[in-house]
C-alpha cells in the first residue's frame, strides 16, 4: 500500500474532510462510483445484490445536486448493471470496464464483426474450460467474457484459472486478461476504467473527480486521478488511492458527506 493512503473507518479522517470539503467547491463535479464491492456487497449470485440503501440515497442527492454528475463504472454488462441498480434513466452508466455506455440516453456498444468473432471464439474455449470445472461459472459478456470462481475452493480456482487462461490465449493470442476477486475476465477490447473517467472528465469539463472502488481493475482510475481530486479504495489490497475505507458500509459515510457539503456549497 502507498505510503500516502489514508485509512478511514468508521468515520472521515481529518484529511478525507478537508479533501471532501475542497472537492465538493468544484465548479464541476464528476462522481464515477464502481457497483460491486463497493456501493453493494458482494453476493454469490450477482443477480441478486442491491446498493446498500444509505449510499444509494446519497448517491442520489449527488446525482440531483447542481452542476454534478454521478456515472455509475462497472466491470458488468451493461444491462446486468442498469437491472441490478435500477438507476434513473439520467443516470449515466459505463458497463464492461469501459466499452459499455450509457450517457446522455444513447448506448454505446457496437462492435465490429471481427471483434464478435473473437469475442464467440473466446466464449467457446472458455465454455470447454467451464464444463471441465464444476462450481466454476463462465460468465458471457458483449466485449469478453468472465470465469468466476467464488464458489470454489482456492487450489480450484487456481486451476481453472489457469486452464481458462491457456484456452483463452490459444483462441485469441490478442486478448486482454484482467483479474479481479474471484473472477478473471478476457475481453477483445483494451479499455480500462481509467480510459472511461479520462473520457467522462473531458465530455463534462468536471474541474474535480471522486471515485471510489474496491477491485484492482479499479487501480485503472485511481491512476488518472489528478491533484485536487479523490480516490477511495474499499477493502484490502495494495491501492494507488489516496483514502481508504474497510467495507461498503463504511462507503456510505464517506458519500454522505459529500452529499451534503455539495448540496449545501
Amino acid at each position: 500500500m502507498p505510503e500516502t493512503t489514508t485509512n478511514v473507518d468508521e468515520t472521515t479522517t481529518p484529511e478525507l474532510d478537508t479533501a471532501l470539503a475542497d472537492l465538493a467547491a468544484a465548479d464541476r463535479l464528476l462522481v464515477a462510483l464502481d457497483f460491486d464491492g463497493t456501493l453493494a456487497p458482494f453476493a454469490d449470485d450477482p443477480s441478486q445484490v442491491g446498493a446498500l440503501p444509505g449510499s444509494w440515497a446519497a448517491v442520489l442527492t449527488l446525482q440531483r445536486a447542481k452542476d454534478t454528475e454521478v456515472v455509475l463504472v462497472s466491470g458488468r454488462p451493461l444491462g446486468s448493471l442498469a437491472r441490478v441498480t435500477h438507476a434513473p434513466d439520467d443516470m449515466s452508466l459505463v458497463g464492461s470496464h469501459g466499452v459499455e455506455w450509457r450517457v446522455d440516453g444513447h448506448d454505446e456498444a457496437a462492435l465490429t464483426e471481427d471483434e464478435q468473432a473473437r469475442v464467440a471464439r473466446i466464449g467457446a474455449a472458455l465454455d470447454e474450460v467451464g464444463a471441465r470445472f464444476p462450481g466454476v461459472v463462465i460468465e458471457h459478456k458483449p466485449a469478453g467474457h468472465g470465469v468466476h470462481t467464488r464458489r470454489v475452493s482456492a487450489e480450484v480456482a487456481a486451476e481453472a484459472n489457469a486452464a481458462a487462461s491457456r484456452a483463452a490465449h490459444d483462441a485469441d493470442p490478442e486478448v486482454l486478461e484482467r483479474g479481479g476477486k474471484d473472477i478473471v475476465e478476457f475481453a477483445v477490447r483494451h479499455v480500462t476504467k481509467g480510459d472511461a473517467i479520462a473520457r467522462l472528465r473531458d465530455l463534462r469539463g468536471a474541474d474535480g473527480v471522486f471515485f471510489a472502488g474496491d477491485d484492482v481493475t479499479d487501480e485503472d482510475a485511481f491512476r488518472v486521478l489528478g491533484a485536487g481530486d479523490v480516490g477511495v479504495k474499499v477493502g484490502e489490497g495494495d491501492t494507488l488511492a489516496g483514502y481508504r475505507v474497510s467495507d461498503p458500509a463504511a462507503l456510505t459515510d464517506v458519500l454522505k458527506q459529500l452529499a451534503r457539503l455539495r448540496a449545501t456549497r
